[in-house]
C-alpha cells in the first residue's frame, strides 16, 4: 500500500466517526494552546522586565544606603541602622573620573493642589542629570535646571497625568502650585511615558533634591543612579563609589551597589525559568490528549474489526496494519497541533489588544516544542492500538468478534 493510499485511509476513516475525530482535535488542540499562551506569559514577562530596566538607561548603578549581605551568624540583639547616603555624599562620588553623571533621589508623598484642585501624589527631589540617567522627555518646557547640587528652588515639573488632572488643556508652564506648605512654579510637563518600574512618571512631581528634602524635612537620599562613562568601567565606577563611601563613613561598607545589568541578568534567569515551568505544566494537557486519542483508537478497533479482519485476509502484513493506525493517529495530532497554534496566537492577539503594555510572545522553542510533543504524544498512545489491531486473527475479526 502507497503512502497516498495510508494517508487516504486514515483521512476515511476521520470522516467517518466525525464526532470521535472533532473531541480528540479539541483535545490536542486545547493541549498546544496552553502551551502557547502559558509560555506567551512568562516570556512577556520577562521582556517586560528587560524593557522596564531598559528605561533607566545604560551603564547604571543603583546605590541602596544599608549593606545587603546574608551572613552565618546571629542577628545582632540591638539591631543596626545603616548610615543615611545624603546629598554630600552624592557629591563625592560626583567626582569620581569613572562616574559620567548621577542623580540622587528622594522620595515622599505630598498634596499638591492648584486652585480648588487638590492631588495626593508622589514628589520626587533630584537633579538635572536625572532628566539624561532615566532617558526621559518633555512634552513642553524645560526640566529642572543646572545648579548646585545642595541648592533648593521653587521649581518643578509636573507629570503628564498630573498635569491634565490640574490644569486640563490649559498650559501648566509659569503657574505656581503648592505642594502640602510649599509653594512651586512649573517649568515643564513630563512626556506621557507610562508606567517604568513599578513607578508612573505621569503621576509624579518632580522638583531639586534640595527641595524635597526640605519639604519632607530629611537630610538623606532614597537611592543614588549613577551613570559610568562605559560598560568596560561599571566594575570600576562601582568600586569608586564603595571606596568613597567607606572613607566617608569611618571605615565601613554600609551601602549596597547594584548593578543593572545584573539585576536584569538574575531577573531574566528567573522568569526563563518561569516560562520552562509554564510550558512543562501546560505539557501535561498535551499527554491527557494523547491518553484520549489511545483509549479512542482502542474503542474504533473494536468498532473496525471487519475492516481489519478483511485487510488481514487480502495479505496486508502486520507491520502494514500498525501504520495504518499509526497514520491516523498521527494526522490527529497534526491537525490538532496546527488548530492549537491557531488558538495560542489568537489568543495572544486577543490579549494584546486588552494589555498593550504587556508584550504577550510565545517564544519559538514553545511552538515548536509543542508541535513535536503533540505528534511524539499521538504516536506513542497510538502505538497501543496499532498493536492490538494488528494482533488480530483474520477468521476472528472478519465474523466481528
Amino acid at each position: 500500500m502507497h503512502i497516498d493510499d495510508t494517508l487516504q485511509f486514515a483521512f476515511h476513516a476521520m470522516r467517518g466517526y466525525r464526532t470521535r475525530t472533532y473531541l480528540m482535535l479539541l483535545a490536542m488542540a486545547i493541549g498546544v494552546a496552553s502551551v502557547v499562551l502559558l509560555t506567551s506569559l512568562g516570556e512577556g514577562a520577562r521582556i517586560y522586565v528587560s524593557q522596564q530596566f531598559s528605561s533607566l538607561g545604560t551603564h547604571i548603578l543603583i546605590v541602596l544606603p544599608g549593606r545587603a549581605e546574608t551572613t552565618g551568624g546571629m542577628p545582632p540583639i540591638m539591631g543596626e541602622t545603616p548610615r543615611d547616603l545624603t546629598l554630600d555624599d552624592v557629591a563625592a562620588i560626583q567626582r569620581s573620573r569613572h562616574v559620567k553623571q548621577l542623580a540622587p533621589i528622594v522620595l515622599g508623598a505630598a498634596p499638591v493642589s492648584y486652585q480648588q484642585l487638590e492631588r495626593e501624589v508622589m514628589v520626587m527631589g533630584s537633579t538635572a542629570s536625572l532628566y539624561s540617567v532615566r532617558q526621559m522627555s518633555l512634552s513642553s518646557g524645560q526640566f529642572l535646571p543646572e545648579q548646585e547640587i545642595t541648592r533648593a528652588s521653587s521649581v518643578c515639573v509636573l507629570g503628564y497625568t498630573l498635569k491634565k488632572e490640574l490644569f486640563g488643556s490649559t498650559s501648566p508652564l509659569g503657574k505656581w502650585v503648592r505642594v502640602s506648605e510649599y509653594r512651586c512654579r512649573v517649568i515643564g510637563v513630563t512626556a506621557d511615558e507610562g508606567v517604568s518600574l513599578g513607578m508612573d512618571l505621569g503621576e509624579v512631581l518632580i522638583m531639586p533634591a534640595a527641595s524635597a528634602q526640605s519639604l519632607f524635612n530629611v537630610n538623606s537620599v532614597f537611592r543614588i543612579l549613577v551613570e559610568a562613562d562605559s560598560q568596560e568601567e561599571m566594575a570600576l565606577a562601582k568600586q569608586d563609589v564603595i571606596d568613597i563611601i567607606r572613607e566617608r563613613h569611618d571605615g565601613e561598607d554600609d551601602i549596597t551597589v547594584l548593578s543593572q545589568d545584573a539585576l536584569l541578568s538574575t531577573f531574566d534567569r528567573i522568569l526563563t525559568a518561569l516560562t520552562y515551568s509554564l510550558g512543562g505544566i501546560a505539557a501535561i494537557s498535551l499527554l491527557v490528549a494523547g491518553i484520549m486519542i489511545m483509549n479512542v483508537m482502542l474503542v474504533a478497533v473494536a468498532q473496525r474489526t471487519a475492516e481489519i479482519g478483511l485487510l488481514k485476509a487480502l495479505g496486508s502484513p502486520r507491520r502494514q496494519i500498525i501504520m495504518l493506525f499509526l497514520t491516523e493517529s498521527a494526522c490527529l495530532s497534526i491537525i490538532g497541533a496546527m488548530l492549537g497554534l491557531l488558538f495560542g496566537l489568537s489568543g495572544n492577539w486577543v490579549l494584546q489588544q486588552y494589555f498593550p503594555d504587556f508584550p504577550f510572545q510565545a517564544p519559538d522553542w514553545a511552538l515548536w516544542a509543542a508541535v513535536c510533543i503533540a505528534l511524539s504524544t499521538g504516536l506513542l498512545f497510538g502505538m497501543l492500538p496499532a498493536r492490538h489491531a494488528a494482533n488480530l486473527d483474520a477468521v476472528t475479526a472478519l465474523s466481528g468478534r
